[in-house]
């Protein structure tokens, strides 16, 4: 039997069967969401300057976050409201700390200090301005405050951006949670498949979304060495994505209904 051999050079293509997608055609990207804090704003160095301002020293940040995810959790379980984890979280650092004062003065005035110092990313405005353009839906996925992430966001001119916000306390489940993840694709009415979600935490955000069937792209901004599990992408700043999302989803660019 006789064989018909193709030019080498030859891009060979085939039509798919009607009905069927073609297996070889790149996946489709419809919906991108991004974590807020140290994804789009600077959080953790405001964070960090608020306590020094408090209490005149710079190595508390650590302990800060330990017990801030202590007590966010207990919001997610629908054991506390966000009004008083940020008391109970301040009496508990405060103690940890042997410090006798007002937790709700404490908190206040940490608000204040936190509040007057927010600041984007220098990549962040751009890199919307693209996503917008391409016809992409943008989501913002965090695991923090309500109320004081919405206020973030306007206060920051980017709550024009976002086709929908999802507030881990408001849903009853967090980061890495894939209900999460799921829950946003749902009400943009989008496929995990077709979903991309960046954040700058390795396991919540990008293994979290990838287990949840979402690319995950990990934002390093520190950068060095680290071991990132198969299927998880990373880049350095938010200028780098667009090139990802269009090597990774070529059918990006292509107007979708809104």
């Amino acid at each position: 039997m006789d064989f018909a051999l193709a030019s080498p050079t030859q891009t060979q293509t085939a039509a798919a069967p009607p009905g069927h997608p073609d297996p070889w055609a790149p996946p489709s990207l419809r919906l991108v969401c991004l974590d807020i804090d140290d994804t789009l704003v600077d959080f953790s160095a405001s964070g960090r300057r608020a306590l020094s301002v408090l209490l005149g020293r710079s190595d508390l940040w650590s302990l800060w976050e330990t017990i801030t995810d202590r007590y966010v959790a207990k919001v997610v379980a629908g054991e506390l409201d966000y009004g008083s984890m940020h008391r109970l979280r301040s009496e508990c650092f405060l103690a940890e700390l042997g410090i006798d004062a007002d937790a709700a003065d404490f908190e206040r005035r940490r608000l204040e200090i936190l509040h007057s110092s927010w600041r984007l990313f220098d990549d962040v405005v751009a890199c919307l301005e693209w996503l917008r353009a391409a016809g992409l839906y943008v989501a913002a996925v965090t695991n923090a405050s309500g109320r004081h992430q919405r206020a973030k966001l306007a206060t920051l001119g980017l709550a024009p951006f976002f086709d929908h916000v999802a507030i881990a306390g408001e849903l009853g489940v967090a980061k890495p949670d894939p209900e999460m993840f799921h829950s946003v694709c749902l009400a943009l009415g989008c496929d995990p498949a077709e979903a991309v979600h960046v954040g700058d935490k390795l396991d919540t955000d990008a293994v979290g979304a990838v287990r949840a069937g979402l690319a995950g792209v990990w934002l390093n901004r520190p950068g060095g060495e680290t071991d990132v599990p198969t299927g998880v992408h990373v880049i350095q700043d938010l200028a780098a994505l667009p090139e990802l999302l269009v090597c990774e989803f070529a059918r990006v660019g292509v107007p979708i209904p809104r």
